[in-house]
This record gives C-alpha cells, sequence and structure tokens, in this order.
C-alpha cells in the first residue's frame, strides 16, 4: 500500500519536472546530453531528424529545446520557423548547438528566430550546456 502510494506521487511529480527536447542527429552526442539531462531530473525526448523533432515538439510542448541545425529531412532553421509561427511555438525557448560555421546567411536566418543562445559543439563543455539550460528555465 505505501509502495502504492509512493509510486503515483512520483508520478505526478514527473509531471511538474522540465522537459528538454533534444533535436540531434549525432546518436552518440544525443545520448550524452540524454543521460546528462536526465541525471539533473529533466524529463527528456530525444528526435534523431529534423521531421520527427517538429512532430514531437508540437505534441509535446517541451520547456526547451536543444536544437542542431545540419538535420536530416529538415533543417534546424526551418523548425525554428515553423515553431514560431505556432501559438505555443513562438514562446518556446530554443538553444542552437551546431558545428555550422554561423556566419552570413545562416546567421542571418538563425537570429530572425530569436534563439536563446547559438552556441558551437566544439567550444562548449555539456555541463556549460546544462548550466544554460538551467538559466533560461530559471528565468521563464
Amino acid at each position: 500500500m505505501i509502495f502504492l502510494y509512493v509510486q503515483d506521487r512520483l508520478k505526478k511529480a514527473r509531471i511538474f519536472m522540465n522537459k528538454v527536447l533534444i533535436i540531434e542527429d549525432d546518436k552518440l552526442l544525443s545520448d550524452m546530453y540524454h543521460d546528462i539531462f536526465i541525471l539533473n531530473d529533466f524529463t527528456v525526448i530525444t528526435a534523431d531528424d529534423g521531421k520527427k523533432g517538429l512532430d514531437l515538439a508540437l505534441s509535446e510542448k517541451p520547456n526547451i529545446i536543444i536544437l542542431d541545425l545540419a538535420l536530416p529531412k529538415i533543417h534546424g532553421t526551418e523548425i525554428m520557423e515553423t515553431l514560431r509561427t505556432n501559438v505555443w511555438g513562438k514562446t518556446v525557448p530554443i538553444i542552437v548547438l551546431t558545428n555550422l560555421n554561423v556566419d552570413g546567411k545562416i546567421l542571418e536566418s538563425i537570429t530572425k528566430y530569436n534563439p536563446v543562445y547559438c552556441l558551437l559543439k566544439v567550444n562548449i563543455t555539456p555541463e556549460e550546456v546544462m548550466n544554460k539550460v538551467k538559466e533560461v528555465i530559471r528565468h521563464e
């Protein structure tokens, strides 16, 4: 009886956990970030291509999205464009995490959709990404 009570309380507590969507086609990176967020008490959803990512974003409505740009099926900037036309998606925080050289047209298209950060994978540690996510969530 006590076990069922505790189990029910844990289920209810998870409803209030922060939910992150990681849209990343590199399985190693995706798995690494998945584990880091789980260890920091996040509910984690992952997608390995842009189409799945967009569909999951619109159906799951995470608190924050970690978004790669160079993705199969739908490019990251197209995902941002679509999200920003959606009532919920207009305000969802997006952190772009990419290996692309972000300048010129790419930079222009990224900033047009107001991500909270645009981070280069090679210049940032997973711990720093986690700190950025926590910072953004704290201010939401």
